[in-house]
C-alpha cells in the first residue's frame, strides 16, 4: 500500500496509513493451513501374521431420501479378514475409537494401523487412543492411495456388491445388510491372494498351523 501511495506522489507516514488501513477493514486475512500430524516417511509395514497391521478407510454414500452417511471399514492386511464395517451419519474421532474398541474386544489389539491423512486419524484424540493401546499408526503418503491398496480394493468390492446394489432408507436398514455382506465376504467368498479360500478359512488354517 505504501509503495502505491508513494508512486502517486503522496508523502505519507507508514504508521498513520497502517492505522487507517486497519480502521477501514481493508486488511486481507490470510488463511493458515491446518496443521496435520506427520511422521517420518519410513517404509510401510509388511504384515507377516494376523493382527500385525489393520488398515482402515471411509466411504461415503446416500440414503434413498438423499441424506448422506458414511461407512468405516477395517481389514486385517495379512488375512484379508474384514474386522468390521460401521455405518453412521458422521465419524468424529471419538466415534471411530469407540468402534475400534468394540472390534478389539473381539479380535484383539493390532500391533499397528495403517491409515490415510484424514482429520479423524490425525487428531490428537486418535493419537492419544493409539498410544494408550500401544498401537503404532502408519500414515500413507498424501495423494498416494495405492499405498493403501488392500483397503481400496475392499472398498471397491463393497461399493459394487452392496452399496450400489441396495437402496438403504436409514442406518437401521443399512447396518444389518452391511453386516450380512461382511459375513459372506469373510466366510464364503474365495480370495485370490489367499489361494482361493475365504479369509475365515485362512484364519482357521493359521490357528491350526500355530497349534503345537
Amino acid at each position: 500500500m505504501l509503495i502505491l501511495l508513494k508512486r502517486e506522489g503522496w508523502h505519507v507516514n507508514h504508521k498513520r496509513v497502517h492505522r487507517l488501513y486497519c480502521e477501514e477493514g481493508l486488511q486481507i486475512r490470510t488463511r493458515r493451513r491446518k496443521k496435520r500430524a506427520s511422521e517420518s516417511r519410513l517404509p510401510l509395514p509388511i504384515p507377516q501374521n494376523r493382527g500385525d497391521v489393520w488398515t482402515m478407510d471411509f466411504m461415503a454414500d446416500r440414503f434413498s431420501d438423499g441424506s448422506p452417511y458414511r461407512v468405516l471399514n477395517v481389514v486385517d492386511m495379512c488375512t484379508r479378514e474384514c474386522i468390521g464395517i460401521a455405518a453412521d451419519r458422521s465419524f468424529p474421532t471419538t466415534r471411530v475409537t469407540a468402534y475400534l474398541d468394540l472390534w478389539i474386544a473381539e479380535h484383539g489389539v493390532p500391533r499397528s494401523i495403517q491409515v490415510d491423512n484424514g482429520t479423524e486419524f490425525t487428531a490428537n484424540e486418535f493419537d492419544a487412543w493409539a498410544y494408550a493401546h500401544k498401537i503404532d499408526v502408519h500414515f500413507i503418503t498424501p495423494g498416494r492411495p495405492v499405498e493403501n491398496a488392500i483397503i481400496e480394493s475392499f472398498n471397491g468390492k463393497l461399493r459394487d456388491e452392496c452399496l450400489n446394489a441396495n437402496w438403504f432408507e436409514s442406518l437401521e436398514d443399512a447396518r444389518p445388510q452391511l453386516e450380512h455382506w461382511r459375513t459372506d465376504y469373510n466366510e464364503t467368498r474365495p480370495h485370490s491372494s489367499l489361494g482361493g479360500i475365504p479369509p475365515a478359512q485362512y484364519v482357521a488354517n493359521l490357528i491350526e498351523w500355530a497349534s503345537p
